[in-house]
């Protein structure tokens, strides 16, 4: 049995869909943090694993991020699941 070209494609297309969404679930934690010499303030947010997805355990993760940077977190603001 033969199948269309155009039908293969739309195959391959949404699997490649699904599997870039899986991907892209997570969550996104908005932090506030500040660094020194000199004195630096940062509001922004960083992409996180859906594991991390609540203030306590996002708290954790960014801490260890920010660190690695030389930033110090002052507060996660708050944490949002995407996807």
């Amino acid at each position: 049995m033969m199948t269309h070209p155009l039908t293969k494609l739309a195959l391959v297309t949404s699997l490649l869909l699904g599997l870039a969404s899986a991907a892209s679930a997570g969550c996104v934690a908005e932090y506030k943090a500040k660094k020194s010499n000199p004195t630096q303030y940062e509001h922004s947010t960083m992409q996180i694993a859906e594991s991390a997805c609540n203030k306590a355990a996002a708290e954790a993760v960014v801490r260890d991020a920010l660190a690695d940077r030389g930033w110090t977190l002052l507060a996660i603001v708050s944490v949002t699941k995407t996807g």
